[in-house]
């Protein structure tokens, strides 16, 4: 899993972000709201753990701007603040789970991965729709109009991110992130290459494209007006 750590206490941080790593898990930290909303709005993390006292945006603000921009991440808000009116603010403000400090490791651990299973469980079932184009999680099946997709498996999870940012600009480093797990950009042409292919299948012989590029931004896809 890839995960976003916000927590302005370095010694909180390091002790998390290092059993995360012990555990085979890749975790990003970040010490200031501001910064961790907008790489959480990435798309590029399974889940987020918030501490709920931050400076800048408190906790209950962040959640109210990240459920703005994305209702479905998992979060899960740690805090020294346990009581249950505290806990019931924080998932009436869009947390999926909330746990109080101290915690074991173990604890939080198993959080974690609980929200990633449910999170991956909802994605696989879904059917992801845009004008006349629709991905089946279920079957992995790509259709457009009265027409099957016949897509790759990079292909078709180029598409899925796509799909689940649309409207937006997709980085070609957001692309590499989510689909390679790459954290640089590799010699060649990769994306390039890959998204021709995808445009072929997806929009050809159409009379409306679905996929646009950006130039110099990267690509988005959208439904015509």
């Amino acid at each position: 899993m890839r995960l976003l750590v916000i927590e302005d206490d370095p010694r909180s941080a390091q002790y998390l972000v290092r059993g995360l790593a012990e555990s085979g898990h890749v975790a990003d930290h970040v010490a200031d709201s501001a910064t961790g909303l907008a790489m959480a709005g990435e798309g590029i993390y399974d889940v987020v753990v918030l501490d709920r006292r931050m400076p800048g945006l408190d906790g209950i603000d962040f959640m109210t701007a990240l459920r703005r921009r994305d209702p479905q991440i998992p979060v899960l808000m740690v805090s020294a603040l346990g009581g249950t009116q505290q806990r019931v603010e924080g998932l009436r403000a869009g947390a999926d789970d909330y746990l109080a400090k101290p915690y074991a490791f173990a604890e939080i651990l198993a959080r974690i991965e609980a929200l990633a299973r449910r999170n991956d469980a909802s994605r696989r079932q879904q059917v992801l729709t845009l004008a006349d184009l629709s991905l089946d999680m279920d079957t992995r099946s790509a259709r457009r109009a009265d027409r099957d997709l016949q897509l790759q498996a990079r292909e078709f999870a180029l598409l899925e991110y796509l799909m689940r940012h649309a409207g937006q600009v997709v980085t070609r480093a957001m692309l590499l992130e989510a689909v390679w797990d790459y954290d640089f950009d590799p010699r060649g042409n990769i994306i390039d290459m890959h998204m021709h292919r995808l445009r072929n299948k997806v929009d050809r012989d159409f009379e409306v494209a679905l996929i646009h590029t950006v130039a110099g931004a990267g690509y988005c896809v959208r439904a015509p007006v």
